[in-house]
């Protein structure tokens, strides 16, 4: 609910281990919004001053307050999508809107059914595509398609701090970044969800550590970067990014792709 405190919002967060959840204005009796891991990285961008210094909004401010400092002149209204909506109106939806998480919602009740996102379109994909024609494009390369970003890479370093990190999250509107040696090979990958943790161990009080002291904190298992290649089609990557259910990246990368993919010749 919007009424609800921002930190016992996102310990909700935590608790139930989902990365977003639908926001419920208690006056206007609908669904307004949606508070994802992004509103959380924005708040601790916008208020962190340094490690002495409480994080009073975050500590303080309700949802509705952020909402209302935050978006200000630019609130857009809830972007969701009718059940009876083809799937092709759910992808155009999200592309469009530039968004990674779309809610399903009854028309007539009102209650949130699903939340759409990339990873169960690509899961749909992979379960069912071989009771339909194959697309032409799923037989070709990634090189062939140029699938993925190829210039001006956001990525930190080893040692670049987690305030830095949350900035470049908040400027260039990624997904996660790939985490890079002096010798310039990724060696991991921070990405949004890793931030979540922040809230989970009470941390977020102190920014400055390095992202790699902060990923030693991950609540789930990390297998290591997974690796895609140029030669590769796209069929192949989408069963590789299914299959893994992580978001990836690759050492000595030539680019990325906006899921934080990242792609080397081989």
């Amino acid at each position: 609910m919007s009424i609800l405190k921002v930190k016992k919002a996102f310990f909700a967060l935590v608790t139930n281990g989902v990365r977003a959840a639908p926001l419920w204005d208690s006056k206007k009796q609908s669904f307004v919004g949606m508070l994802t891991i992004t509103d959380f990285i924005n708040i601790l961008h916008r208020y962190y001053k340094s490690a002495l210094v409480q994080i009073y909004e975050l500590e303080e401010h309700k949802i509705e307050t952020w909402r209302e400092v935050y978006l200000q002149d630019s609130f857009k209204p809830l972007v969701c999508i009718s059940p009876n909506a083809s799937l092709f109106d759910a992808v155009s939806s999200l592309i469009r809107n530039k968004i990674h998480r779309l809610p399903v919602i009854d028309p007539e009740s009102g209650n949130t059914l699903y939340i759409l996102t990339h990873k169960r379109i690509l899961k749909f994909l992979k379960l069912f595509i071989t009771e339909f024609p194959k697309p032409e494009f799923m037989s070709k390369s990634l090189e062939e398609l140029q699938i993925g970003t190829y210039a001006n890479i956001a990525m930190v370093r080893t040692t670049t701090p987690v305030y830095v990190a949350l900035g470049i999250f908040v400027q260039h509107r990624v997904s996660a970044l790939p985490v890079v040696d002096e010798k310039g090979r990724v060696v991991d990958i921070y990405s949004k969800f890793d931030v979540i943790n922040l809230a989970a161990e009470k941390t977020y009080n102190n920014l400055d550590v390095s992202v790699t002291k902060a990923l030693q904190h991950r609540s789930h298992y990390f297998e290591g970067v997974l690796k895609c290649y140029l030669h590769e089609t796209l069929e192949t990557i989408i069963n590789r990014l299914v299959e893994a259910e992580v978001c990836t990246g690759a050492s000595n990368p030539e680019g990325a792709g906006g899921a934080a993919l990242g792609w080397h010749s081989g």
